[in-house]
């Protein structure tokens, strides 16, 4: 197992970004925004493969990286899309290619009735919890490689009076890492909601079939149908309810994975800043808990959550990251940073050293063909002032196979194959960022992580904290100097320490 090379992008992935500006004219009016760039990077590091003892080699690398960011808004239509390739030369070792691509669309083909999503993505991605951790892109470690991942998804969607809302959705999902791992599946979902004219208690109905077809295992069908119900208990709290079935035929350890299921909580709602939803419930793998709460301040954001399911690594490399801190911090900075391309970057980067965008720091989505039952919360939280901008977060992760060991073994060596049972993981993170001027800026950042495997006792822990400062020499360039100190241990030996230092230079076109 190695660092997967890309040398070109998937076609097939960015056209499906590219359908989403289908609608005629509409797609040709809109605002549209193309800005290249290239970037250049130097960096030198005392353990660039991240190595124990006297295995530790020091090396110089130099990347060049290329990219492009695309945006359009239109009245029936949305697209946002980042692609960077990341050239990366070595002095002692083969010079190796990686690609990022971020990109989510959005279409409203036929007004009122016919939409279309579609979502990519291309990312280097852990391929187990335990053991080294990349944390920089120069860093060439065998626990790496390239994740891609897209869907495409279109849907009807329309009010009929005195019926409701009716939305008929299909899904295509692909998440591939060559020959490790390679997974897809088809998505079928209705969903009905009753029209109450706004007063009084409402019900919804949804039903659902997925059919995962995972090179490794035999297809696999999951089905579930519910009712909810809603009730008004006074001011902006209601009272909801669900009743339902599921089904589903992968080959679970115990029992089979499937029977009723019920769930009631609370929505509220006092201000269009501040929501909670919160339920209990159970379904056939125990007692249920969901939350979701989020508080927004002129100058802070919050949000909480905690969630239950079962659920595959396949599942979660095509989940997107939570956008509210970066629609905060968007729309918060309108005025500071009137150029929206700009805006953007600075907004993107921020997240990205804060340790606050994609996979949160310490919850490793590691490979796996298991199904298995994940519990996790986080809290994050983004504090913007006049000059500085702090950003911070706390997770848990926990996951519990459902179904058997063996179907690991193509991916993980022996000793690996036992911790991956039940592992909790858990990370904070904290970003701060300080402009000294409207030329300059400093960016400090520190993550800490730990895994625990509780069928064996294994526990590594990780941790990042890292120094950069950026100053912008012209409109359309910014230069950086980047420090960075990493940190591995571990119960069972292989722990290491690495010291690394960048120059960067980033060209806008």
């Amino acid at each position: 197992m190695g660092i997967t090379s890309s040398t070109a992008p998937r076609p097939r992935a960015l056209s499906l970004l590219m359908l989403l500006v289908l609608p005629g004219g509409a797609a040709l009016a809109a605002d549209w925004r193309l800005q290249p760039s290239l970037r250049l990077r130097e960096s030198y590091s005392d353990n660039i493969n991240l190595a124990s003892g006297p295995l530790a080699r020091a090396e110089w690398t130099t990347e060049i990286s290329p990219g492009i960011s695309v945006s359009s808004a239109g009245r029936r239509h949305h697209l946002a899309l980042d692609y960077a390739v990341q050239q990366i030369l070595y002095t002692h070792q083969p010079d190796r290619r990686n690609q990022q691509l971020s990109g989510s669309g959005q279409a409203e083909l036929v007004s009122d009735y016919l939409y279309l999503d579609s979502h990519a993505s291309i990312a280097q991605q852990s391929i187990s919890a335990f053991g080294p951790q990349v944390s920089d892109a120069s860093q060439n470690n065998a626990n790496n490689s390239t994740v891609r991942a897209y869907s495409i998804s279109p849907y009807f969607k329309h009010f009929f009076r005195g019926l409701g809302n009716v939305q008929l959705r299909y899904a295509y999902e692909r998440s591939s890492s060559g020959s490790l791992f390679t997974a897809h599946s088809n998505l079928w979902n209705l969903q009905l909601s009753g029209d109450n004219g706004g007063r009084g208690w409402n019900w919804d109905v949804h039903a659902s079939r997925r059919d995962i077809v995972d090179a490794n295992l035999a297809p696999v069908t999951m089905d579930d149908a519910a009712l909810g119900l809603h009730f008004p208990i006074g001011g902006r709290l209601t009272l909801i309810a669900n009743l339902g079935y599921e089904k589903n035929d992968y080959h679970a350890i115990g029992d089979q994975p499937a029977g009723r299921y019920w769930s009631t909580g609370l929505n509220w709602a006092p201000s269009p800043r501040t929501s909670v939803n919160a339920s209990v419930g159970r379904r056939f793998f125990g007692n249920t808990y969901t939350l979701d709460a989020h508080y927004r301040m002129r100058s802070m954001f919050w949000t909480l959550n905690y969630s239950e399911d079962i659920s595959t690594s396949h599942e979660q490399a095509l989940s997107l990251p939570p956008a509210q801190l970066g629609a905060f911090l968007f729309d918060l900075w309108a005025t500071r940073i009137p150029d929206i391309n700009v805006r953007t970057q600075i907004i993107v980067a921020f997240l990205r050293f804060a340790q606050m965008q994609g996979a949160s720091a310490g919850k490793v989505n590691y490979f796996s063909h298991r199904y298995f039952l994940q519990k996790q919360w986080n809290l994050a939280s983004v504090y913007a002032g006049t000059k500085s901008t702090l950003a911070f977060g706390l997770n848990s992760n926990e996951r519990t196979a459902q179904s058997r060991t063996g179907i690991d073994s193509p991916l993980l060596g022996p000793d690996e194959l036992a911790n991956d049972d039940r592992i909790r993981q858990r990370g904070a993170s904290v970003g701060w960022s300080w402009r000294a001027s409207s030329r300059d800026s400093l960016n400090v950042n520190g993550n800490a992580s730990q895994a625990i495997s509780l069928s064996n006792g294994r526990r590594d822990r990780n941790a990042v904290l890292g120094v950069g400062l950026s100053r912008q020499l012209r409109p359309k360039m910014t230069a950086t100097v980047d420090l960075r100190r990493s940190w591995h241990g571990s119960n069972t030996g292989g722990g290491y320490r690495e010291n690394g230092i960048s120059a960067a230079l980033l060209i806008l076109f």
